[in-house]
C-alpha cells in the first residue's frame, strides 16, 4: 500500500474505541501503516432512553459510520458485527472479520450469584429482546426489565441495587478488562447469543480495492467469517432484525475425514418465552451461507415467522 496513514472510524464509547484500538494495533503491526482513530456519533449513541427496537433496531449504530466512509471522512470503520444489517450496503465492502472473542452471554449479579441461585422475583436487566425472551423461557420466575447505556452504566445497575443482575456479552467485558465482574458465563444451551456476537466487522469503500484486499489478507479469520456468515444467513432468511428474539451460534469443527464443517444452532422465541423453537444444521465450511439459509428456511416452514412477528413484538 502506498498510504502512510489510515483514518479509522469508530463510535465514541469505551467499548467501541477499545475494539477499534485493537484493530488499529493489528494494522500497524501487520500492514506497516499508521492509523488515526476518528470518533463518529451515531443515533444509537445520542438517544439512550428509547429501546433499540423503537429506534429502528438494525443499523442504529452503523449508518453514521457508513456515511463517514462514503463521504470520505474515514478510510475504514470498525463495528460490532452483530449490529450490522444482514443486507449488503451499496458502496461498502466487509473487508475483514478478525478472530472472534468468546461469543457467549454472561451474568453479572449481586453477591456472586448465578442464574440458578437468583431467588424468584429477582430483577434482571437487559437491553436485548433475545436475552429477555430466553431468560423468561428458563422459567426461573425472574423479573426481566429493560436496560440501555454503556458497559459501566449497565454494570452500575447492580452496584446501585436497581437490579439484582444484568446480562451482557462476554466479549465486551473481555475487551474492556472487566471479566473479573462476571458471576456466570451462560451456557448456550440456556441462552444462544446474537448472530455475530463477539465478532468485529472491518468495512471500507467497495471501490477502494487495494485497501479491501490488504485488510482481508492481514486481518481476516476464515473460521470466524464462516461462522458469522452462517449465523447471519439464519437471521436474513428469517427476515429478523438484530433486535428480534433470535439467537444463533456456529462453530467450525474438523470431521473424521479431516475436513472442516460448520455446526450451527439457532433459536426463535415468543417474546414472553412461552414458546421457543430450537434447531440445528451442519454443512461444509465452504457452504456456510447455504447452511444458515437452509436452517432458516426449515424454521420458517415450522412457523418461526409467527413467533418473530408476535403481537407482543409489534407493540414495540
Amino acid at each position: 500500500m502506498n498510504r502512510t496513514t489510515l483514518r479509522l472510524g469508530t463510535r465514541a464509547s469505551l467499548l467501541a474505541t477499545t475494539q477499534a484500538g485493537h484493530v488499529a494495533d493489528d494494522i500497524r503491526a501487520r500492514m506497516g501503516v499508521e492509523v488515526e482513530l476518528v470518533e463518529i456519533t451515531t443515533e444509537g449513541d445520542v438517544n439512550r432512553n428509547q429501546p433499540l427496537a423503537q429506534l429502528g433496531g438494525t443499523g442504529v449504530f452503523v449508518s453514521a459510520l457508513r456515511d463517514a466512509l462514503l463521504d470520505g471522512r474515514v478510510d475504514l470503520a470498525v463495528h460490532s458485527l452483530k449490529d450490522l444489517p444482514t443486507e449488503p450496503a451499496e458502496g461498502i465492502a466487509l473487508a475483514a472479520v478478525p478472530p472472534r472473542e468468546d461469543p457467549r452471554d454472561v451474568l453479572v449479579a449481586r453477591d456472586g450469584l448465578t442464574l440458578g441461585e437468583l431467588p424468584p422475583g429477582s430483577v434482571v436487566a437487559t437491553g436485548s429482546l433475545r436475552r429477555a425472551s430466553q431468560l423468561r423461557a428458563l422459567g426461573l420466575g425472574l423479573e426481566v426489565v429493560g436496560l440501555r447505556g454503556n458497559i459501566d452504566t449497565r454494570l452500575g445497575k447492580v452496584t446501585s441495587g436497581e437490579a439484582d443482575a444484568v446480562v451482557l456479552a462476554r466479549a465486551g467485558l473481555a475487551r474492556t478488562g472487566k471479566l473479573d465482574l462476571v458471576t456466570e458465563t451462560i451456557d448456550p444451551l440456556q441462552m444462544l447469543p446474537a448472530p455475530g456476537q463477539g465478532a468485529l466487522a472491518v468495512e471500507c469503500r467497495s471501490d477502494d480495492t487495494e485497501l479491501a484486499e490488504a485488510l482481508r489478507a492481514h486481518l481476516d479469520d476464515e473460521a470466524t467469517r464462516a461462522a458469522v456468515t452462517a449465523e447471519r444467513a439464519v437471521l436474513r432468511t428469517l427476515e429478523a432484525g438484530c433486535s428480534a428474539p433470535v439467537g444463533a451460534l456456529a462453530e467450525v469443527a474438523e470431521d473424521t475425514d479431516g475436513a472442516y464443517e460448520i455446526w450451527l444452532r439457532a433459536v426463535v422465541l415468543a417474546e414472553d418465552g412461552s414458546v421457543d423453537m430450537r434447531r440445528s444444521a451442519t454443512g461444509p465450511i465452504a457452504e456456510a451461507a447455504e447452511t444458515g439459509t437452509r436452517l432458516g428456511n426449515g424454521m420458517l416452514h415450522e412457523g418461526a415467522a409467527e413467533l418473530i412477528d408476535s403481537p407482543l413484538r409489534r407493540q414495540h
